[in-house]
């Protein structure tokens, strides 16, 4: 057995190397770009008003030796035209293009113009109210890195310069895997010796949230069958996570299994409640990684979000998902054991602060709908309200 912390530096001393795939603009929202996208064209890629106004060459205007008077209108999307009169105006829209020769946007609320004649009554600073050429970024320089994971943001960037499709890491092939004789489908009613499958659709939802689209799987708890079945998917998959199968029990087959079939345990069981028999390794052939979590509800869900979730992250140079808080309520871990404690996070005074859920252990898997995340507890730590912890979100 080991503890926390070096069970997590073995997971993350293991990493999964993504290839590269284009797919669709929207698509990509939530993977993680695989080369630098540079601006096709400066931006914005003409002096552009900011506001609804008249365009007007300031130094013509300042001498007041002559009315301005009306040249037209220009909409957003019109080509672009000249102020060949310095004595002339344009009437201007937001996004239009600033004519030539005229150098400052003076606001409609700021202007009257009777009988094509412009008077400007607020005072008009030179060079105002137009977002410049290249002034964000010039033609050819890089836009965004190669690794950032794509956003909202990054989508409107990116449909910006042109790419309707976008080169990103591939994602792991993964399929999650529940054992157990006692697991009967969703659709099913269960006899009183039953339950419907949890893990899987939890876990499963969990990595759609990374664009990972998983295969489920349901073993009997047999040797023969975990055993057969588990070849197949370590040869297929670069990632398999378990649920059930890996404490001391009589039917708990996964550990055996994985020796049989070549899979090196870097660990098994780590000193942390919940989610204590997790075992860990990799199949040197076929590179692939092996997350085995015990199969309570909570052990799962916790132990997917602090090894699965810092593991891909590290595979793709991610940040990693943690953060800190303040706890609102005093608290002692007498464990030797690492505890994960669930809480409801809130903004107080500009800091997150935290506060306990109650549960009933491992196997209450509706206490997770109150947790927003889990604060690390030290071995034998006291707490005290106010002390600030590491915090895990889920949500």
């Amino acid at each position: 057995m080991i503890d926390f912390d070096k069970a997590l530096e073995e997971v993350l001393s293991t990493r999964f190397t993504p290839g590269e795939e284009k797919v669709d603009l929207l698509k990509s929202n939530g993977r993680t770009l695989s080369v630098d996208v540079v601006a096709d064209r400066d931006f914005p890629p003409f002096n552009r008003s900011t506001k609804d106004g008249v365009a007007i060459n300031y130094e013509a205007w300042s001498s007041g030796s002559q009315p301005l008077k009306s040249l037209g209108v220009i909409p957003a999307g019109s080509p672009a035209v000249s102020l060949d009169s310095d004595f002339g105006f344009y009437e201007i829209m937001t996004g239009a293009v600033v004519p030539s020769n005229a150098d400052t946007v003076v606001m409609y609320e700021d202007v009257s113009i009777e009988n094509g004649i412009l008077q400007i009554e607020g005072q008009v600073k030179p060079g105002a109210n137009i977002h410049r050429k290249g002034s964000d970024i010039s033609k050819g320089a890089v836009i965004i890195t190669a690794g950032t994971r794509i956003g909202p943001a990054e989508i409107g960037i990116l449909a910006s310069v042109g790419m309707d499709e976008v080169p990103v890491q591939t994602l792991p092939k993964v399929s999650v895997i529940a054992t157990g004789n006692e697991l009967v489908p969703v659709n099913k009613t269960p006899l009183p010796h039953q339950v419907r499958r949890s893990n899987t659709y939890s876990l499963a939802s969990l990595l759609g949230n990374k664009g990972i689209q998983a295969d489920q799987i349901h073993i009997n708890d047999t040797r023969e069958e975990i055993t057969a079945r588990l070849e197949s998917e370590i040869k297929d998959k670069d990632v398999l996570i378990l649920s059930g199968g890996v404490s001391k029990g009589k039917f708990d087959f996964i550990p055996e299994a994985m020796d049989v079939l070549g899979v090196k345990r870097l660990f098994h069981r780590v000193m942390q409640r919940p989610g204590k028999p997790f075992w860990f390794g990799i199949h040197k052939e076929y590179n692939t990684v092996v997350f085995s979590f015990p199969g309570n509800p909570v052990s799962t869900f916790v132990n997917y979000h602090l090894y699965f979730t810092p593991w891909f992250n590290n595979s793709y140079g991610l940040t990693p998902d943690i953060a800190s808080v303040f706890i609102a309520e005093d608290f002692e871990n007498t464990l030797p054991l690492t505890l994960f404690k669930g809480v409801r996070t809130r903004i107080d005074s500009g800091v997150i602060k935290a506060r306990f859920v109650i549960d009933n252990g491992s196997g209450d898997l509706v206490s997770l709908k109150d947790c927003d995340g889990f604060v690390k507890l030290d071995p034998g730590k006291k707490i005290n309200s106010g002390d600030v912890l590491i915090f895990v979100p889920t949500r």
